[in-house]
């Protein structure tokens, strides 16, 4: 087992982070900033390589790693990293223009592989949070799938963001049991989930309607969270904890804000509106939560250790600060702003990569020096 969880994530993870550097890029692009367009098809792959190539592969090494952990595991400790393999390989084809499907196949292959996974996951453990959690894997299968069969991204985007809301929320669930919440709250965790379910289904038949009556299931579950999470009260405390507390509260937040614009706007295909509406949950929301949990989920994954700096703060407040000015800009038509928040948001990004390997080096630093120490007094010689 120790050679699986040591040797397996690092390669997957390393793909995860080439997807995101490429979409990163091609959003860019996208905005209009002049940069070279590596490849003509890499404007257009930024929301799959975002979505399933970076976020996929990287909740997909998660759920492998936690599964592989378990006793009862067995033999399907390897078995559970073939999703996000699978998701990267598709990533590195849509990077490099590999013609055909290839790139949505091997993608929706691994979004299979990862309800697999949590199907193992509900079997050894029926409750509401794990349940939740497969039917975000779910929704990522089904829009890989209608993507595949070639319709638009802006009919199934709201798909790929079911995947990723429930499975925080499903994860906030399941942390927020310490609280004991009541059968009327977990009612009205339910509620607001099939209200976004509902939505994305009748999206499909009409899709203004659908996607407004998701933006009610969204701005329903944000409010739950806002109300119910364990952040409310962890955001008292101090350090670590506070910061995880700041960065899903504020996450919450913009999980409303998307619900709120999607109810507003209904289903938009393109322009200021659509990036407006798809950036407040994937950015606000979505990379919220990453930089929340990221000291936490990245040492279980990378088997190194990341203590909680002062300095991750400056990597939120600029996630935040600058995709407050991107929406401005989308919702003002503002082309300037709408581009230099985007840029900005991109900056965070990579700052928060700067500090997560900086915080993770001087963890290590320190262990080899403790670990020096230590050994140093059996190396002196006897002064008598």
């Amino acid at each position: 087992m120790k050679s699986v969880r040591a040797a397996t994530p690092l390669p997957l993870m390393a793909l995860g982070l080439v997807a995101l550097l490429a979409a990163m890029w091609a959003g860019l692009v996208r905005l209009g900033w002049g940069w070279p367009v590596l490849r003509p098809t890499l404007p257009i792959a930024h929301g799959p390589l975002m979505i399933s190539g970076f976020l996929g592969t990287v909740i997909g090494v998660e759920r492998a790693v936690a599964l592989s952990a378990l006793p009862m595991a067995g033999p399907l400790r390897r078995w559970t990293f073939a999703g996000p393999c699978l998701t990267g390989l598709g990533a590195l084809a849509l990077i490099g223009g590999w013609p055909g499907s290839g790139g949505p196949v091997l993608m929706t292959l691994g979004s299979l592989s990862l309800a697999l996974v949590y199907g193992l996951i509900v079997r050894m453990q029926t409750t509401l949070f794990t349940i939740t959690m497969a039917a975000g894997a779910v929704l990522w299968l089904v829009g890989n799938g209608l993507w595949l069969l070639g319709w638009p991204i802006y009919m199934i985007v709201a798909w790929w963001s079911g995947f990723l809301i429930l499975t925080i929320a499903g994860e906030r669930l399941e942390l927020s049991r310490v609280l004991r919440p009541t059968r009327t709250v977990q009612t009205l965790f339910v509620m607001a989930v099939g209200i976004f379910l509902i939505g994305l289904i009748i999206s499909l038949l009409d899709l203004d309607l659908g996607v407004r009556l998701a933006g009610v299931g969204l701005v329903t579950l944000a409010l739950w969270l806002l109300r119910y999470d364990l952040a409310r009260r962890t955001v008292r405390k101090s350090g670590l904890t506070r910061f995880m507390a700041v960065c899903l509260l504020a996450g919450y937040g913009w999980l409303g804000i998307g619900g709120g614009l999607t109810i507003l706007f209904g289903g938009v295909s393109a322009g200021f509106r659509y990036d407006a509406i798809l950036h407040a949950v994937y950015v606000g929301f979505v990379i919220s939560m990453i930089f929340g949990h990221a000291p936490i989920i990245f040492p279980a994954i990378i088997g190194r250790a990341m203590p909680y700096q002062a300095v991750f703060y400056t990597h939120l407040a600029l996630l935040h600060l600058s995709l407050l000015l991107r929406i401005v800009g989308d919702l003002t038509a503002w082309l300037p702003a709408r581009q230099w928040g985007g840029l900005l948001n991109v900056v965070a990004l990579l700052l928060f990569l700067f500090n997560t390997v900086r915080a993770v080096r001087g963890a290590m630093k320190r262990s080899t020096a403790v670990g020096i120490s230590l050994k140093s007094p059996k190396s002196r010689p006897s002064i008598r």
